[in-house]
């Protein structure tokens, strides 16, 4: 009977010391099976890249919607680049990144700060380049962000933001 008792103890000890104790961190299941964390990598003293560079003339934009438009929901989202890869995210590769759509979360998020993952916060880590969402009647601001491999923000340089009216 020791023994089966033992077990579930130890079982308990070592979830409560995998537990980084902050009680702040929020659990994502993110399906793009990203190969780097930054907050276990800097627990662990792993040495994370640099954001890569912005290459010249490097943009983002929405391909079919334009600042102040009026649009029915579901809407249709295109999302475009120019001078830099659209790629799954994963991996760190220069001249690379995904899609984000901020929605009513402003215009961009700050350069090398992880994009959240929520309702507000779209990630597009297949590399995807189009998209349909579902918006309430009303004004919505909507923004493109492009973040690198491990979903850090490349900032404003990258980012792209409209104003939509969704009608009734």
């Amino acid at each position: 009977m020791k023994k089966f008792i033992g077990i579930p103890a130890i079982l308990l000890i070592g979830l409560i010391s995998c537990n980084s104790g902050t009680g702040n961190q929020t659990a994502t299941s993110d399906s793009t099976n990203m190969n780097a964390d930054t907050s276990h990598a800097a627990m662990n003293n792993t040495a994370i890249d640099p954001l890569p560079e912005i290459p010249s003339g490097a943009k983002v934009f929405f391909k079919n919607l334009k600042n102040g438009q009026t649009v029915s929901s579901p809407l249709k989202v295109e999302m475009g680049a120019e001078n830099i890869s659209v790629d799954s995210a994963g991996e760190i590769k220069p001249n690379s990144g995904h899609f984000h759509l901020l929605i009513d979360a402003g215009d961009s998020t700050p350069a090398g700060v992880v994009v959240p993952k929520d309702s507000a916060h779209l990630h597009f880590g297949n590399a995807q380049k189009e998209a349909t969402i579902n918006l309430s009647p009303g004004k919505h601001t909507l923004a493109l962000q492009f973040a690198d491999g491990i979903h850090r923000s490349y900032g404003n340089k990258l980012s792209d933001a409209i104003t939509v009216n969704v009608k009734k």
